[in-house]
């Protein structure tokens, strides 16, 4: 079903300082920064070639990462993303073996214009999984 790690999102408490980090100190190469305001989300990407490093940063007042970001301070790795060749039909065979999709059961644009779902932490040994078609 997956296919390959797509990405590692890691929250972050101040975006542009982390940009520095990943451009000046490790010499990535690091997008634009994107305001994904359905997603509550602001976000750069480190391109590693063979996978990415999102950045998230809160968007709003009603942000997923404000209350992530009260609990981790100084941020950490929020969720990891799997690529996935048809979502609806992962998602479905996700639902028949008791997995939990969060929100909606119908896939949203995600940052990268592609449907995407989040699947809930307590069934993937405490890790928040992203699915994003291909």
């Amino acid at each position: 079903m997956i296919k390959k790690l797509n990405h590692v999102a890691i929250a972050v408490p101040d975006l542009d300082a982390a940009i520095k980090l990943y451009k000046d100190v490790l010499g990535a190469d690091v997008t634009r920064v994107v305001d994904l305001p359905a997603h509550g989300v602001t976000v750069a990407f480190v391109d590693l070639g063979n996978t990415k490093i999102e950045l998230l940063y809160p968007f709003g007042d009603n942000s997923p990462i404000l209350s992530y970001l009260h609990k981790n301070a100084s941020g950490g790795i929020h969720h990891i993303c799997f690529e996935v060749e048809d979502i609806k039909e992962a998602r479905d065979r996700l639902l028949e073996r008791g997995m939990r999709v969060i929100g909606k059961s119908e896939p949203a644009l995600g940052a990268h214009g592609k449907p995407v779902l989040f699947l809930h932490p307590k069934d993937f040994c405490g890790t928040l999984i992203e699915l994003e078609q291909i």
